[in-house]
């Protein structure tokens, strides 16, 4: 039995934070019910520029595994009964409104939890329901500049570079789930719900720790840096004779292993470079001094070499090249995921074994109300609802 099972998230989310939340809990066996606006459901329903089969972006289809869907006009008060029959079934609801907005809709902790006090809810938004940023639009190249991430990402006298891994958005995503999963262990304890505040800004803010610490620890917010490291030296991607590859000498004894594999001893002794330290301290230099050797060889020639000395070293892939690797094949990093309109679309596995109840694939990423007479006969023979058949077309 996977572990959320008996748990039943209602996801009331759109586009990312929120809808990856709901799809980690429900890989692991939770009952997610995904409910979208009629017509036209969750907007990235329609987003990106290109498709498969279907009329659902790949966007949508990658984060909304595991789900059942279910339309609400959620302004519409016999739709909003269906919602409060469904809450009383709930154990969890995820939203990412703007702050204010499921008050006015009548769906928030409020009154959700006065219709079942052991209710989870997890508001995401973009800068959290509290603070005077809190009604600001949130997006998340917003948190990423906000946050300070922007100003320390690229290289140095480069325009901004923001991260293109969405940093913020499923950074909520990621803390949300903890918050929620927490919460789920406290309620065992106490008996009741609570609410869990996320947000994109937070996210991005609370993953820079290398950053604050500089900043905290020198009075001076952190450089761009490229793809050197903060706290080690070397630390970063260099240039062999037939392209960029990646090192991480990120101790003493690597350091000088390093050393070793490069024929170039007499560093170890060049005062810029004695200790950690001085070598993050010195970087631009100490790479200098590497540069002409690394031009020496190839990357085959150099990772193989350094990884036999036991030094951390790769190639740099493109997204092509690593979704393609023997290694992904053998974590199980890509699946192929049935679908009633697409076939097959190949998908991310899940970045987390868990050996005794693994995760799986149990619903395809739903059409649009794909669930809804089903989920609403469920809630009929639970006696929260009164039968009406026709409310189940779209």
């Amino acid at each position: 039995m996977l572990p959320l099972a008996g748990i039943r998230v209602l996801d009331i989310s759109q586009v990312m934070a929120g809808p990856f939340c709901c799809m980690l809990l429900g890989d692991l066996g939770a009952d997610v019910v995904k409910i979208e606006p009629p017509g036209v459901g969750d907007s990235t329903r329609r987003s990106m520029g290109f498709r498969l089969k279907g009329e659902d972006s790949p966007g949508f289809l990658a984060l909304n595994r595991n789900k059942r869907s279910i339309t609400l006009d959620l302004k519409n008060p016999e739709d909003r009964d269906v919602l409060y029959a469904l809450a009383k079934t709930a154990d969890v609801v995820v939203e990412n409104g703007r702050p204010g907005v499921a008050q006015r809709l009548g769906m928030g902790y409020d009154k959700l939890s006065e219709i079942n006090p052991r209710i989870i809810y997890a508001s995401i938004s973009g800068f959290g329901q509290t603070g005077p940023w809190s009604q600001r639009p949130g997006f998340d190249l917003i948190a990423q500049a906000m946050s300070g991430v922007l100003s320390a990402t690229g290289f140095p006298d480069s325009e901004p570079v923001k991260n293109v891994i969405p940093v913020g958005d499923l950074g909520a995503g990621m803390f949300a789930c903890y918050g929620i999963l927490g919460a789920l262990i406290g309620r065992e304890k106490t008996g009741k719900g609570q609410f869990i505040d996320a947000s994109l800004f937070e996210a991005a803010l609370g993953l820079s720790v290398w950053e604050t610490t500089e900043y905290w620890g020198t009075g001076k917010s952190p450089a761009r840096l490229g793809s050197a490291n903060r706290m080690s030296a070397p630390y970063q991607a260099v240039v062999a004779k037939d392209g960029y590859f990646v090192i991480g000498a990120a101790n003493q004894k690597l350091w000088l292993s390093l050393l070793e594999v490069m024929d170039r001893q007499e560093l170890a002794d060049d005062p810029r470079f004695v200790k950690n330290s001085d070598r993050v301290a010195n970087h631009k230099a100490l790479i200098a001094e590497l540069a002409p050797t690394f031009l020496t060889r190839t990357v085959d020639e150099w990772v193989e070499a350094l990884l036999a000395a036991g030094i951390p070293s790769g190639p740099i892939n493109d997204y092509e090249q690593a979704v393609n690797s023997d290694h992904v094949a053998a974590r199980n990093m890509v699946q192929d995921i049935p679908h009633p309109v697409e076939g097959t679309f190949k998908a991310l596995g899940f970045p987390v074994k868990l050996t005794g109840t693994p995760q799986q694939v149990r619903y395809p990423p739903p059409l649009l109300n794909e669930h809804g007479q089903q989920i609403r006969q469920e809630l009929v023979e639970k006696g929260l609802l009164q039968a009406q058949p026709e409310a189940a077309a779209e």
